[in-house]
């Protein structure tokens, strides 16, 4: 059990460590920055390059590295997240985003995409203690961890610009009043957030051994939960937040099995969000601060078209499939798949103005539910997937029943949990899902006795529910349900004023996304005929709610030409694969600094 806590402790500490540079950026900025991931993974191959093939030591290492990351840092708000000023967060929220897929991929055209040992820069098992054996690379790290945070902590409380960062967390305006420079102090804060990251990495690929530039992915996200469960913007709590989940996990994996890393994981931020949503260490008023609420724009509406332009585009949809060969057609399969997800999306993320960061977990449900009622009670497909779209509805509504008395981002913080919870589930539920192996045979589409198993055939099927898909958002758009969404999303505020339920209608709104991503796991799972946990992570969250984004958060239509060019592009590109996710997150980046309304939108 020494042991256990120990892998803990030290887990933790590089939690910890990636934990209190996010909460320093969101204190002073109010952005999520979900590039602090990729950061520590740029910070752990540097670090392999300097102590393997360079072979420095690690007293060199350390600084190359925190200058590298601070230089990372640096650019990265300078020119991306500080022209985005005066926007709704949730800009810069998803710009962070497609920083990390630049950084991602970048990382690997740079390094190369396959997994390699860790260059031993320090002694990782000459230490043995009470039957626990360690290395020096493990006391140095708790000893960096420490040293890093009481002097992030000395500079906080007594240094000059310190004081302005705390100034800056507390009241960005009057900070600006009296003198002080916010712009430059935003800047430092994500360069010494990207400092803390970098530092981290070097540890997490000294602890881990084998590493590659996918890495960061993993403790990033981890590492938000730990800053979530202490209070973002609270320094004290990203640490307690980052030894506390490093100490649950190794404690729940050592009982449960390496399967339950992720039900405990976010199984912990949902239960802290809805305990104390604010976090161990944040104010109560913390809770009012909305970062991930709404639209780029406030003004904005969609680009409307006369009723006959959207009768021939519906045709076009239809007739696509009988010009397109294989190829273009199983393009057309994913980009459908993803389209009838993101039509749903608007409702709630554009309409009601609620950002929802867990899409998978409704997409997995519904292939779950409907490769098993085709498969083992043998229903006929169309009523597998009616009753697919309304079990991800339910089940979802069940799920989410807890957070909608919360507000703004812990709702959305609240779904990424959800989302991987549901994962995590289907994974351990083995008798009944098969775990991580999968289901595998899952039969064709049958169509009244046709089995559609040819490419354009699904296509076929896939347009045709897209276009039902539009048709039911665009009636709700249109109805009483869909104008009180609207005043939910342009002024919670004062719609709760005129007594409407805004929560009640987020939970509906929400309900109905889920409905329809219900369906589009269901076309998922009988289209590539075998399913796995692992296809329904947070990228696929992140994919659905940027493809609104790029349309136009509250445009259905936009939500198809999104899919097009985020699904489609991207495939087209593939004779250029090696970069292609970095061109597309370039691609989402450009897209926000310039055409934030989205490409199916205009300013109202």
């Amino acid at each position: 059990m020494i042991d256990t806590l120990f892998a803990g402790l030290i887990h933790g500490s590089a939690y910890a460590l990636v934990a209190v540079g996010m909460s320093l950026i969101f204190g002073v900025t109010n952005v999520a920055n979900f590039a602090q991931g990729s950061i520590v993974a740029a910070g752990m191959m540097v670090a392999w390059w300097l102590g393997g093939p360079l072979g420095l030591p690690i007293i060199v290492v350390i600084p190359v590295v925190a200058l590298v990351c601070g230089i990372i840092g640096l650019l990265m708000n300078i020119g991306v997240i500080a022209p985005l000023e005066g926007r709704k967060p949730i800009a810069a929220l998803l710009a962070t985003i497609g920083i990390g897929q630049i950084l991602d991929n970048g990382l690997q055209l740079i390094f190369g995409p396959q997994t390699r040992s860790f260059p031993e820069i320090l002694p990782t098992h000459n230490l043995q203690a009470f039957g626990v054996r360690f290395g020096t690379s493990d006391i140095v790290m708790i000893i960096v961890a420490i040293i890093s945070m009481l002097a992030l902590w000395a500079f906080l409380k007594f240094g000059k610009a310190g004081q302005a960062i705390r100034a800056t967390s507390q009241d960005p305006d009057a900070a600006r009043q009296m003198g002080i420079p916010v712009a430059s102090i935003r800047t430092l804060s994500f360069v010494i957030g990207a400092v803390l990251a970098g530092i981290a990495g070097i540890f997490v690929g000294l602890f881990n051994g084998n590493i590659n530039p996918m890495n960061g992915g993993t403790i990033g996200m981890t590492a938000f939960v730990a800053a979530t469960i202490g209070g973002l913007g609270s320094i004290p709590g990203a640490v307690v937040g980052g030894l506390a989940l490093g100490l649950v996990e190794a404690v729940g994996v050592r009982a449960f099995g390496d399967g339950a890393h992720d039900l405990i994981t976010f199984g912990a931020l949902i239960l802290i969000l809805i305990l104390r949503p604010q976090g161990l260490f944040g104010g109560a008023h913390d809770a009012t601060s909305e970062p991930m609420t709404g639209t780029f724009l406030g003004a904005t509406r969609p680009i409307e078209l006369p009723r006959w332009a959207n009768w021939v585009l519906a045709v076009l949809l239809l007739a696509t499939p009988f010009f397109f060969n294989d190829y273009l057609s199983g393009i057309g399969i994913q980009a459908t798949i993803y389209a009838i997800a993101a039509v749903g999306l608007t409702l709630i993320s554009g309409s009601a103005g609620q950002t929802i960061l867990g899409m998978a977990g409704p997409l997995a449900i519904g292939a779950y539910a409907s490769a098993l009622l085709v498969g083992t009670l043998h229903w006929p497909f169309l009523l597998a997937l009616v009753a697919s779209g309304v079990i991800a509805a339910v089940i979802s509504t069940v799920l989410t029943f807890p957070v909608w008395k919360l507000s703004g981002h812990y709702v959305a913080i609240a779904t990424i949990g959800l989302g991987a919870v549901t994962v995590a589930i289907i994974r351990l539920w083995e008798p009944l899902t098969r775990g991580s192996l999968g289901i595998t045979g899952i039969s064709y589409p049958n169509v009244f006795g046709a089995v559609l198993n040819t490419q354009q055939e699904m296509y076929l099927l896939n347009a045709v529910v897209l276009l039902v898909a539009l048709w039911i958002v665009t009636r709700i758009r249109k109805s009483h349900v869909g104008h009180v969404f609207e005043a939910i999303g342009a002024d919670q505020e004062a719609a709760e004023a005129l007594s409407i339920r805004s929560g009640s209608y987020k939970a509906l709104a929400y309900a109905i996304a889920a409905l329809l991503g219900g369906l589009a796991g269901s076309l998922m799972a009988h289209e590539y005929t075998y399913i796995d946990p692992t296809m329904f992570n947070s990228t696929m969250s992140m994919t659905i709610l940027t493809i609104i984004v790029l349309g136009g958060m509250n445009a259905p239509l936009g939500a198809v030409i999104g899919s097009i060019v985020l699904i489609g592009a991207p495939e087209l590109l593939r004779p250029i694969s090696d970069a292609r996710i970095l061109i597309y997150g370039l691609l989402l980046v450009i897209i926000i600094l310039f055409r934030p309304q989205g490409l199916f939108a205009k300013k109202g």
